[in-house]
């Protein structure tokens, strides 16, 4: 709760210490005598009793202020406003101290009585109080009667609010007298180095403020504005309110205090800076008088459509849910202490007669009478009230049937309870330090600190079955209930519990809210929302807003291969290299797979075109062996031929490994096979290019040289040079042979399967050796181009090899360059093309003077006989 306290007051507080230590008169010498300074203080409720336990509430809450001249000392405080609740927290602590002298199994045979004061929410009267409670309201005391005397009371109950509690626990700390506070929820209190005596059986403000924040997140709120009390209790919760909020990614627009006795401008200031935000949740951390003049000014200003989220100080409290402007509340959600019931007690605070039996000042005692049934006892004149109007005579028959005030409002009965529990855990305490069993032996009154210590160790249930203790910081579990404001047909507001926070609970399991059953603001039966940029949709990321709060963000989508598949990502996650991301960027999904496949068009056509050049190479080699008894095959050199025949059928047929799913054989078999092949292809050619140079070389005078040259040396020629090349193939294979690879990185949105070539140098070698002996056969054939022959052979191999070299040639830049799949269908194409070229450039002649032209297949025609122009 929020504190009454002002600094005038303070400083008038300080003003009385000086003047007590400054006008202190030394003691005649040899006399010690402790004196009390200024009057005494007495009890406004009273009763004797083996063991006395005090009372501090506010009675009233506010004074009048006095006029101070510093000459003389200054009159009594006196007190004004009657607040009603003190009046029920003293019936609460009553009821159970009439509770305990009649149990038999609670300190039996043991009567507890008490001195209870009234503070009047005064800070420096509350301190006055508690020392006459320590210290007894005797004029002196010598050296004999001791001067460290026994404490009056073993222990305190009070006070209503943070900022008493703080300053009389200060005060009681050297004595060692327990104070257990109903009320004083400041989070400060839990020092133990500050406040080692204090207890209280309220919930701390960091439960509260922690509680707060989470109901917050629940709701998606993001971006709320926060207003409090400017006081201990305002501060202290707002503070750690907006620990806990950075921590969960709430942002607060703006944070505002003000006290109900500040001066007009500052709360219209407060007005203006809800006006001007954005926010549409308002964290009120108030007190219901402080709330009482906002909302006031809030029905003014006509303001409305604000989600209020509430502290305990005022969520529950009937008196605001009266006022006038109370709509401007309606749907509000907040944290209450959580509701408690004890047998009997409702029926004992509306019982006024302890009050008047209980020794009560007779003056204070008819104040509340009056107040209560809004009369007056006869004083001579007929009295008014401060409307004017004439009030009726108070007969003190009076009856509270029927009575609606805040006396009779019961709302708080968590609170009464606190009293209640209070009272009890002290009772625990002097029956644990007595050890009393079915009666207490032992009745020496113990030491305050005695009970202070079992006070910490405390642990019981109530009749209800409550469990009470107190933790290492003097505080109880925290529990509480989370209240929504929701109007009735009659335009008043019920309180309606519509969830649970329970802090001795696992972190996910703390709050319970029942959604289904809120209203929210202006009957709205939406949740309203309250942020500062609209969450990002999956596929996006956040990127905070230069210079403004990390609730401000904009969205920017993931970046390629990235996505995030949650709402308000603060990051895009990287794909795994085999994926990739969709339209959304939400999702990841398996990359297409590519390779050059039978079924497309491209492997459709290229397999033809293999098969169609292996028919041909075939149809040409049954021609050959059709016709191999005539001139024209006898001279070309038939066993050459049908090998280079037989070879040129395996290139075309080595094309086809290059087509289909890679896989570890075929990735080894297309470039061996191939290399080896179209080595053992130019070999042949390479062999009949030699015969044919070394034929006319024969033709001179005494030349042997065909001798070298005859079939087996053209054989050891082919078998020489493809074993070269098998060499070569073999080292590679073994030393670091082509394997299987996806290709990641040429597309990002495709994987490639493709072959990679393992070593490079046994890759470029294998080439390199075909480009070596293509080159040698090229110009071997280019130099016997013009040789005096009726049908020049050397001619068309200079043609094939030129067909040949430009192929390879232009493949090389064509090969490093195409992506994908394109790799292979252009290395298919080369050894296709180049293929062709040897079995058109070389056989194709040879078929057509063969098929068409067979009068020019005879042996006089290739020994250059006859003349051509004359056949």
């Amino acid at each position: 709760m929020l504190s009454t306290h002002r600094w005038p007051e303070q400083g008038w507080a300080m003003l009385q210490l000086v003047l007590v230590a400054a006008l202190s008169k030394a003691e005649p010498e040899g006399l010690v005598m402790c004196r009390r300074r200024g009057g005494p203080e007495y009890p406004q409720l009273a009763k004797d009793g083996d063991i006395i336990l005090g009372g501090i509430f506010s009675f009233h809450s506010s004074w009048q202020n006095r006029e101070l001249n510093y000459t003389q000392s200054p009159p009594p405080l006196q007190c004004t406003s009657l607040n009603f609740r003190a009046f029920q927290f003293t019936q609460a602590m009553l009821f159970a101290i009439e509770e305990i002298n009649n149990s038999t199994s609670l300190l039996p045979g043991v009567s507890l009585g008490y001195k209870i004061y009234d503070s009047c929410g005064s800070i420096a009267r509350g301190v006055r109080v508690a020392l006459a409670l320590a210290n007894g309201n005797q004029e002196t005391a010598t050296e004999g009667s001791g001067c460290s005397r026994p404490a009056q009371v073993q222990a305190i109950m009070g006070e209503d609010s943070s900022s008493p509690s703080m300053a009389t626990a200060t005060v009681l700390g050297p004595f060692h007298i327990p104070m257990i506070s109903h009320f004083a929820t400041c989070g400060c209190l839990s020092d133990k180095v500050k406040y080692p005596s204090f207890f209280r059986t309220i919930p701390s403000d960091r439960y509260q403020s922690r509680a707060l924040a989470q109901l917050v997140k629940h709701f998606g709120w993001t971006w709320v504005g926060a207003i409090r009390t400017n006081d201990d209790y305002g501060n202290n919760g707002m503070a750690t309110f907006i620990e806990t909020a950075e921590q969960l990614g709430i942002c607060l627009e703006y944070s505002v205090a003000f006290f109900r006795t500040d001066p007009e401008e500052k709360l219209q200031r407060v007005i203006e800076s809800i006006k001007t935000s954005k926010s549409k949740v308002i964290v009120a951390f108030l007190s219901f008088l402080d709330l009482d003049l906002l909302v006031r000014q809030f029905a003014l200003h006509n303001l409305t459509g604000y989600q209020w989220v509430g502290s305990e100080g005022w969520i529950i409290d009937s008196y605001i849910a009266r006022v006038d402007a109370h709509h401007v509340l309606n749907g509000a959600i907040g944290l209450s202490i959580a509701k408690a019931h004890v047998t009997g007690l409702g029926e004992f605070i509306l019982d006024v007669r302890p009050l008047n039996s209980a020794g009560i000042d007779s003056s204070m005692f008819t104040e509340f009478w009056e107040a209560l049934f809004d009369c007056r006892f006869r004083q001579g004149e007929s009295s008014e009230s401060e409307t004017g109007q004439s009030q009726r005579e108070c007969t003190g028959r009076e009856n509270l049937s029927g009575l609606q005030n805040i006396f009779t409002d019961l709302s708080l009965m968590a609170i009464f309870n606190n009293v209640y529990k209070g009272v009890l855990a002290v009772a625990h305490a002097l029956h644990n330090v007595w050890g009393c069993g079915e009666t207490c032996g032992n009745k020496t009154q113990p030491d305050p600190q005695t009970i202070l210590e079992h006070i910490k160790n405390v642990r019981f249930k109530t009749k209800e079955g409550e469990e009470v203790y107190f933790n290492e910081k003097g505080d109880v579990t925290a529990k509480y209930d989370i209240i929504n404001w929701q109007p009735k047909e009659d335009g008043s507001v019920e309180f309606v519990t519509v969830g649970l926070y329970d802090a001795s609970l696992p972190a996910d399991r703390q709050l319970t809210i029942n959604n289904s059953s809120l209203v929210w603001t202006q009957n709205a039966k939406l949740v309203p929302v309250s942020v500062c940029s609209d969450s990002c949709p999956p596929g996006t990321r956040k990127a905070v807003q230069k210079g403004r709060p990390v609730c401000c963000y904009d969205c920017i989508q993931c970046a390629e291969g990235e996505i995030s598949n949650n709402t308000d990502s603060v990051t895009c996650d990287q794909c795994h290299p085999e994926f990739w991301t969709n339209k959304k960027r939400d999702m990841c999904e398996k990359k297409e797979i590519e390779f050059l496949s039978y079924e497309e068009i491209m492997g459709v056509l290229l397999t033809a075109v293999s098969l169609l050049g292996t028919c041909l190479t075939s149809i040409v080699a049954f021609i050959f062996f059709r016709y191999k008894k005539t001139p024209i095959v006898r001279a070309n050199n038939s066993e050459l031929s049908f090998l280079l025949l037989f070879s040129l059928a395996l290139c075309f047929l080595c094309s086809l490994t290059f087509i289909g799913r890679p896989s570890e054989w075929s990735c080894m078999l297309r470039h061996t096979a191939f290399g080896i092949t179209f080595v053992l292809c130019i070999s042949c050619v390479l062999g009949k290019t030699i015969v044919v140079l070394m034929a006319f070389r024969a033709t001179l005078p005494a030349s042997n040289v065909m001798k070298w040259f005859g079939p087996p040396q053209q054989r050891l020629t082919v078998v020489s040079f493809t074993f070269v090349q098998a060499l070569i193939c073999t080292l590679w294979l073994v030393l670091s042979p082509p394997f299987p690879i996806k290709n990641l990185t040429t597309y990002k949105e495709k994987i490639i399967l493709e072959c990679d070539v393992g070593s490079a140098i046994g890759f470029w070698a294998v080439l390199g050796y075909i480009g070596l002996l293509s080159l040698l056969c090229f110009v071997l054939a280019f130099l016997a181009r013009k040789l005096p022959d009726n049908f020049n052979e050397a001619k068309f191999i200079t043609f094939s090899m030129l067909i040949f070299c430009a192929v390879w040639i232009t493949f090389i830049p064509a090969y490093v360059s195409s992506p994908g799949k394109f790799t292979v269908a252009v290395e298919i194409f080369a050894i296709l093309s180049s293929s062709f070229g040897l079995l058109f450039c070389i056989f194709a002649p040879k078929c057509y003077i063969i098929l068409m032209k067979p009068e020019k297949n005879t042996k006089k025609l290739m020994m250059g006989k006859i003349s051509t122009k004359s056949a």
